[in-house]
Order: structure tokens, then C-alpha cells, then sequence
């Protein structure tokens, strides 16, 4: 089972820029333009398996998507990959939306 990170407590690590963390962005461009975490980087889920040499291993992992299901799923195949500190930011993009930012976008 993927460990799940809610969005306040992604937020207290961004904020304390915590080293070792990686932010990914599974969502499509198209929904990247509307709302992003501006610390994220951008892979898009079907990208993942070509573009795994982008999320070092020894790092912390945090995956979101709109509203946590894709990220979950990409968070599991990190895992069956040898990832060993994979997380699911809990309610996606939107919950962050409604609990960290409001003044971002909602979709």
C-alpha cells in the first residue's frame, strides 16, 4: 500500500525546503497550465517508465495528479521499481487547493 502525505504536511517540507525531497507532477500539460505546485517538476504518468532516470532513487518522492488516483498508481510503480520513499500527496492538486492555497485555481 502507498504511504500517503497530506497536503499541510507537504507544505511544512516545501516550506523548510527539506532536502532530500522531489515533488512530482503526474497530470497532463494541459492541466499543468491551469494549477501546478510551483516547486514540482512536470512528468506526465505515461512518461514515467522512459523517464524514471529523472526521479533518483535515493531521494524522498512525493507524486500528485488532480486528485490523487493517478499519482497512486505511479507511486506503486515506483515502488515494484526499488523506490524505497514514494508518497501520495492525499486529495491531489485539489485538496491543496482548498487547504494550502486557496488563491490557486480548481478544476
Amino acid at each position: 500500500m502507498v504511504e500517503e502525505i497530506e497536503p499541510r504536511d507537504l507544505a511544512r517540507l516545501l516550506q523548510d525546503r527539506e532536502p532530500s525531497l522531489l515533488v512530482v507532477d503526474v497530470r497532463e500539460e494541459y492541466e499543468r497550465e491551469v494549477v501546478c505546485i510551483e516547486e514540482s517538476i512536470h512528468i506526465p504518468m505515461n512518461e514515467i517508465p522512459d523517464r524514471l532516470h529523472e526521479i533518483p532513487s535515493d531521494r524522498r518522492v512525493v507524486l500528485y495528479c488532480h486528485h490523487g488516483g493517478r499519482s497512486q498508481m505511479v507511486a506503486a510503480y515506483l515502488e515494484t521499481q526499488g523506490y524505497t520513499s514514494v508518497q501520495n500527496l492525499t486529495g491531489g492538486i485539489d485538496l491543496w487547493a482548498q487547504t494550502v492555497d486557496r488563491r490557486l485555481r480548481r478544476y
